[in-house]
């Protein structure tokens, strides 16, 4: 009953990355810490899983307080591994990133640092994704201290509804216009793959390209809040049902 309580957090920019150390420096006030993180950048994993290989876990440090783990999986295999073999005991918070660079709007989709906190979502745990738009190596993530304080500080005292989690988009800046809770933006990736010639001969492909908003003037995104200077909070759920599309549908059961 007197357990501090315990944080599980992973990302998909590998365990070294500043963002997750960040990240862990940010939140260790709040409870023991306890990260399980690729060993390597897994960026757009999306909820992917390995299936076909091995998956080997490397203890990186143990002191009070604090845990660290390597995986060779995905963001999502960590979070499984960390349930399932390495955790001590059932955590009470599931914390993804801070990762390098933005996962608004349908970018959400193919986020490994949003696939954390579905994971933790489908486990049961409140659960949140925390991104910058800061994209270097180097980045300084401090501006973001006080979001993520009043973020974690907020669930672990009210926790979330069942079966929804928290996607929070940080643009990169150091001061905030300030917090705006928004829906998930539409738009598309534009220009994606950039083709390179081999000197073998062979054509070859990068991803690329630039996302561009369906409707930039739409307040109510995420993605309008962020290109303006707030911190962008939006509450995603697991249920992808679409409910109202369901009764037109009912016509293919009679």
């Amino acid at each position: 009953m007197n357990e501090r309580p315990l944080i599980l957090i992973s990302n998909d920019d590998g365990y070294q990355a500043k963002g997750i150390a960040a990240l862990v420096d940010m939140v260790r006030k709040f409870g023991d810490v306890f990260v399980v993180a690729p060993d390597a950048p897994r960026s757009g994993a999306s909820m992917g899983i390995t299936a076909h290989d091995p998956v080997r876990n490397k203890l990186i440090k143990e002191e009070p307080g604090l845990t660290v783990w390597s995986c060779s999986g995905t963001p999502d295999d960590c979070v499984k591994m960390a349930f399932e073999v390495l955790l001590p005991r059932r955590p009470d918070l599931v914390l993804g990133g801070i990762n390098h660079g933005n996962n608004c709007a349908v970018n959400a989709h193919y986020s490994g640092t949003v696939s954390i906190a579905f994971e933790g979502c489908i486990k049961q745990v409140p659960s949140v994704a925390f991104s910058s738009g800061y994209l270097q190596a180097d980045a300084d993530f401090e501006g973001m201290r006080p979001v993520v304080e009043k973020v974690v500080a907020y669930v672990l005292e009210h926790g979330l509804p069942k079966g929804v989690c928290l996607n929070v988009n940080a643009p990169a800046a150091q001061t905030f216009q300030g917090i705006k809770v928004q829906r998930m933006g539409m738009g598309d990736w534009h220009e994606e793959w950039q083709e390179a010639q081999h000197p073998h001969g062979w054509n070859y492909y990068w991803i690329a390209g630039y996302y561009a908003p369906f409707d930039p003037q739409d307040r109510t995104s995420d993605t309008w809040a962020f290109d303006h200077g707030y911190v962008a909070i939006t509450p995603l759920q697991l249920d992808l049902t679409a409910y109202e599309a369901m009764n037109e549908l009912k016509i293919l059961q009679e």
